[in-house]
């Protein structure tokens, strides 16, 4: 988990394991190819910062175009606001009256969102930017199929209506649904935003009879963005992971027209013990997340990685003619979900020049890690 052997110009057989590592080259690639998507398309592009928590990358997004970023929690934005970002969205809700206060304190420091999908989070909010004299873009959030935050969408007038009331800004809608992201088809993920986007009509609709016009439709995610971008419903795209693609996703059928983004984001790993018909590396899952599943081994399909606890993975032979990595071997791996995998560490190590033969350029420090408020 750390990266205190590396520094600028060395090569990279000299950073210590384990450590998380940013292919410098295919994150600027994939970076370019989304922000090249969302201008072709008309539309907009907020990135998810929860995917990387790092200012350095949301800054290198923003210069690409980007319109900002989101976060999902309060410390997030503060972290990245601190770090010089200076339009963030919180596209989630914040209830809690302390936590709404440092919201609207920061929205003084910078241009910033923030969802709501109650009555009672609206009133709390409005309180809070009243008492610090902040502004503060409102947008109601609908569930459009994931059955987490949201309201229901015929309820989209109603509270587009009582922000308005309140004296807030009403920006739009949030309508995100993160269970179609890792639907593996394209034809299931298809179906999924076809719901989502008649549910984004109701709401649409709803809001009209209030008497408001809805400025904007946000959402979308890696897995699924193509179909938010074709509906016309969209105005702005928050796909996230693409900027390092993790396994699960590599997992997911390629969406028709979509832009191809390569893996950027490794766990350098090296073998520390072998025994008859297993290797041994010493990334275990206190270097990267498991909730989406086990990590793949980078450019070795025929080794299959096994969990083995907290400091230690387990590479076994798919078949009796694969060979095991020697004792001392780097391992590469694919973490199977990398926003928590990030989450982790304290620092990225950023190389340039590909994993065989590259040298160290940047640390990059993960400015959110730990934002969990």
């Amino acid at each position: 988990m750390t990266a205190s052997a590396a520094f600028e110009g060395q090569a990279i057989a000299a950073i210590d394991t384990p450590a998380l590592v940013v292919d410098l080259d295919a994150m600027q690639r994939n970076l370019a190819a989304m922000a090249g998507y969302a201008q072709a398309q008309g539309l907009r592009l907020r990135p998810h910062a929860k995917t990387h928590k790092s200012a350095w990358v949301a800054a290198q997004q923003i210069a690409l175009g980007a319109a900002g970023v989101c976060v999902q929690k309060t410390s997030e934005a503060e972290a990245l606001a601190e770090g010089g970002i200076g339009d963030i969205f919180i596209t989630n809700e914040v209830i809690d009256v302390a936590k709404l206060a440092r919201v609207a304190a920061l929205a003084r420091r910078c241009r910033l969102a923030i969802a709501v999908d109650s009555g009672l989070g609206i009133a709390r909010l409005a309180a809070a930017v009243r008492a610090a004299g902040a502004d503060i873009a409102v947008f109601v959030e609908i569930d459009v199929g994931q059955g987490r935050c949201g309201a229901a969408p015929l309820q989209a007038g109603a509270l587009a209506r009582q922000v308005d009331d309140a004296g807030l800004r009403f920006a739009g809608l949030q309508a995100y649904h993160g269970q179609a992201q890792h639907l593996r088809t394209g034809a299931e993920r298809a179906a999924a935003i076809e719901h989502a986007g008649a549910c984004v009509r109701q709401a649409l609709a709803a809001i009209e009879t209030a008497g408001l016009t809805c400025p904007l439709v946000t959402g979308a995610g890696t897995g699924s963005f193509v179909n938010e971008a074709a509906s016309g419903l969209w105005g702005e795209l928050q796909a996230g992971s693409y900027v390092f693609m993790d396994r699960d996703y590599a997992d997911n059928d390629a969406s028709p027209g979509a832009p191809r983004f390569e893996h950027a984001l490794f766990v350098k790993s090296q073998v520390i013990s072998r025994a008859d018909g297993r290797a041994v590396v010493d990334a275990g899952h206190k270097s990267h997340a498991i909730d989406s599943g086990l990590p793949r081994v980078w450019t070795r399909d025929d080794l299959l990685f096994a969990n083995g606890g907290d400091e230690h993975g387990i590479l076994r032979p798919r078949d009796t003619v694969a060979r095991l990595p020697a004792l001392g071997e780097t391992v590469w791996l694919v973490p199977g979900h990398c926003d928590p995998t990030v989450n982790l560490h304290d620092t990225l190590v950023g190389v340039r020049g590909g994993l065989m033969h590259g040298v160290v350029e940047r640390l990059i420090t993960v400015d959110a890690r730990g934002c969990i408020t």
